[in-house]
């Protein structure tokens, strides 16, 4: 109990002190760009066309189009870890040509991207127990009056060691092919959804390169006040500021079809004649998980901030199922339907990481993974994980 005050006392405390930054107006923040890259990234909400179709849209091979979609769900990333080592292991897994993530997804989107000799790494990143560094405790009553609860250096350790140059040479070759890799992140200041293209930014032959894609990645998967938001440094006109970056997961848990392009006549239609498959895999729940609430300030702002996680993620999947179905796209959808145990002052606990890994392996081996049809309500079964 007195932990869980503890928690929120300094999520009311954190943003007592900030620091400076250059100051901005939303005119520069609309035209900004990261110096000396090109067609790197966009607004989600943008109605104009693409900035370059040829460098966005991928390339299609053999009539068709295969979309790989990871959502946020932080620990519970496992789940798709899971999925996608069991289809590796049954065979049938595609060469994705666009794989998209946010937040935790965005950390498996490289790896999910590049192909199944990358699947130990993540079931090692998930099921090790080496996620549990990412959580400081010790920290806590030091960031009281910082720009964060938890410290950045575990989570930028961990992607620095994974996340290459080596990784990013093979992306950018892949790219290079005509596939495309995206990840999300939320501009702060402008309260918008930025996609940013990550082979775009491997392939741009730039030393500054790597260290970008590793902001951009760190950015998305750091949730607000928990962990620092990323500042980017932009250029617009002859000023020079930093944008703030951070969770992804804080516009939208999973990026599908941009809403600008949905809502827009002026964005460019998929070509004609291509077989479009769009795989979802939503590291969380969809249905209602019944737990009786404790009248405790953390627990109900915990409990309540899950709800409006489950509301957007389920209004997305809505809009991108109507588009889907407008479109020709072959929908499908796979989430956790099945209550794990789950500890919010422990999220990356290694047995609840194991736990729905072996859930997303098992639904996938049994061939009970994929829904074409979206339901949010199933009969709730508890599985432990302690």
């Amino acid at each position: 109990m007195l932990r869980l005050l503890g928690i929120a006392l300094l999520v009311f405390l954190s943003g007592c002190v900030a620091q400076s930054r250059t100051s901005y107006g939303p005119q520069a923040a609309a035209s900004a760009n990261v110096e000396g890259f090109e067609d790197i990234r966009m607004y989600a909400d943008s109605s104009r066309t693409l900035p370059s179709e040829r460098v966005w849209l991928p390339v299609p091979r053999d009539k068709k189009i295969n979309y790989l979609v990871l959502s946020g769900g932080g620990g519970a990333g496992a789940f798709s870890v899971g999925a996608l080592k069991a289809w590796s292991d049954v065979g049938g897994r595609p060469e994705f040509d666009i794989v998209s993530g946010v937040s935790t997804g965005a950390l498996i989107a490289p790896y999910a991207f590049l192909g199944a000799s990358y699947d130990q790494t993540l079931v090692d990143l998930y099921t090790s127990g080496v996620a549990r560094k990412l959580v400081d405790a010790d920290f806590l009553p030091k960031g009281l009056l910082g720009p964060s609860l938890l410290k950045q250096e575990p989570l930028r350790r961990m992607v620095e060691k994974y996340l290459t140059r080596e990784v990013l040479l093979k992306i950018a070759a892949e790219y290079r092919k005509g596939r495309r890799l995206f990840v999300l992140t939320t501009n702060l200041d402008s309260q918008r959804a930025v996609i940013w293209n990550m082979g775009a930014i491997a392939s741009s032959g730039r030393a500054d390169a790597l260290r970008l894609f590793q902001d951009v990645i760190i950015a998305s998967a750091s949730i607000p006040g928990v962990y620092p938001a990323i500042l980017v440094k932009v250029r617009a006109g002859d000023t020079t500021f930093e944008e703030m970056h951070s969770d992804g997961g804080s516009v939208s848990q999973i990026l599908t079809v941009p809403e600008g392009w949905m809502t827009s006549d002026n964005m460019p239609q998929w070509p004609r004649g291509l077989e479009i498959n769009m795989y979802v895999i939503i590291n969380n729940a969809l249905m209602p998980e019944f737990s009786a609430t404790r009248n405790n300030t953390f627990v109900v702002m915990a409990r309540a901030s899950s709800t409006l996680i489950k509301a957007q993620t389920r209004s997305a999947l809505l809009a991108t199922y109507a588009y889907a179905q407008r479109n020709n796209i072959r929908f499908r959808v796979a989430s956790i339907d099945t209550q794990v145990k789950y500890d919010m002052t422990d999220p990356f606990n290694t047995n609840y990481m194991r736990a729905v890994y072996n859930l997303g392996y098992a639904k996938m081996t049994s061939g009970s993974l994929w829904k074409e049809r979206l339901s949010f309500t199933n009969e709730l079964t508890a599985v432990q994980s302690r």
